[in-house]
């Protein structure tokens, strides 16, 4: 009896060695400035940087695998103050914000049906395509507002989600959750978007929007800067080139294509 306890002690202290043992040579130090940094992060963990949360973030700017600009809430002044702490240099762009390509409203897109059920974008796309004619349309349920986490987004009038430039912090929710991928980010500085997202043929959007882009390539052809392509029927603006000049809107016969500077916009 006396010698097994002893044997069972024995095993133990050796057992609780090795325990000390592998402590000690396999302690990995952390970081001190991930902490800090983590401090500085807005503790918004909305996965905007493409990261589980701003510990991961943190993490990540300080192994060098994410730049200081990574936090998309913080804006310019958060990534002026990591970069400071990290030593590091900081691109400083413009600010992009979230906007909808999508003006096939109440008053502007066919109804195909009235739907009962789920207020989820995702349950309307399931049903026969959506409610309205035109596949490539908002169907209004919001499921983009609900994401938002910062009162940046409401549903207007003509039931099509409007954004509010001053709180969006270009963290992408609202992009991930629309299932028609009609939301995109974009610098905040180039106003003129084509609110459409249809590649069907002219004839074909004209029955199902009167405000879709029928292709007919007026506003490329028109464009001083060549910042407009037509493809598959769709006009794309491309906001590096664009000068804000404003002809594609003047010449566009559908009115596809906006000025979101002159939208207005609820407080």
């Amino acid at each position: 009896m006396i010698g097994s306890v002893i044997t069972l002690a024995v095993v133990g202290f050796l057992a609780g060695l090795g325990l000390m043992y592998a402590s000690k040579k396999f302690h990995v130090v952390k970081d001190e400035r991930i902490e800090k940094i983590n401090e500085m992060l807005p503790s918004a963990n909305c996965g905007g940087c493409g990261l589980p949360g701003c510990m991961a973030l943190a993490e990540a700017i300080v192994s060098g695998k994410a730049a200081p600009d990574a936090c998309p809430v913080g804006g310019v002044d958060l990534a002026k103050q990591i970069a400071v702490f990290m030593g590091m240099e900081v691109n400083t762009g413009v600010k992009k914000v979230a906007r909808v390509r999508c003006n096939g409203g109440k008053e502007n897109g066919t109804v195909k049906y009235d739907y009962y059920g789920p207020r989820d974008c995702n349950s309307v796309t399931l049903l026969a395509g959506g409610s309205k004619v035109c596949t490539f349309a908002c169907v209004g349920e919001g499921s983009c507002i609900k994401s938002c986490g910062f009162d940046a987004m409401y549903m207007g009038e003509d039931g099509i989600p409007r954004v509010k430039p001053d709180n969006c912090t270009s963290c992408g929710k609202c992009v991930t959750a629309c299932p028609r991928k009609l939301i995109e980010l974009v610098p905040e500085d180039k106003p003129f978007i084509v609110s459409c997202r249809s590649k069907d043929k002219g004839p074909d959007v004209k029955k199902a929007c009167k405000v879709g882009c029928i292709g007919c390539k007026m506003c490329e052809k028109k464009c001083p800067v060549g910042a407009i392509d037509v493809d598959s029927f769709l006009a794309v603006i491309d906001p590096d080139p664009c000068t804000n000049c404003g002809t594609c809107e003047e010449v566009c016969p559908t009115k596809a294509i906006r000025n979101f500077h002159n939208l207005k916009i609820k407080a």
